[in-house]
């Protein structure tokens, strides 16, 4: 019997939530507390790393094409816009340590 290319349907057929990008890319999220503060983490794969920006932890440019984390206070009285106009980008190693 010659092979199907057609993608194959789960139990549940077309009625199943796909979980779309925006979900997945949410589901990497997290939030951490750091000296009494929430911040929420992301990180960003390298081939989606395209601009170059300066590490807060030592300031050591992030070159284009390296993973690295993006950071924002999760807990922040400004409102949320403000919270992430204020994020960073951080090396992934200098956020662990705590830089």
């Amino acid at each position: 019997m010659p092979r199907s290319n057609r993608p194959r349907r789960s139990a549940g057929g077309a009625d199943d939530d796909e979980p779309g990008l925006d979900r997945l890319l949410a589901g990497w999220k997290r939030t951490e507390t750091r000296r009494g503060i929430s911040w929420n983490v992301q990180p960003v794969s390298a081939a989606s790393a395209v601009k170059a920006y300066a590490c807060p932890g030592c300031s050591v440019p992030i070159a284009p094409g390296t993973a690295h984390l993006v950071t924002w206070r999760a807990d922040g009285v400004m409102g949320d816009a403000s919270d992430l106009a204020a994020r960073r980008h951080w090396h992934t190693h200098c956020w662990r340590i705590g830089a």
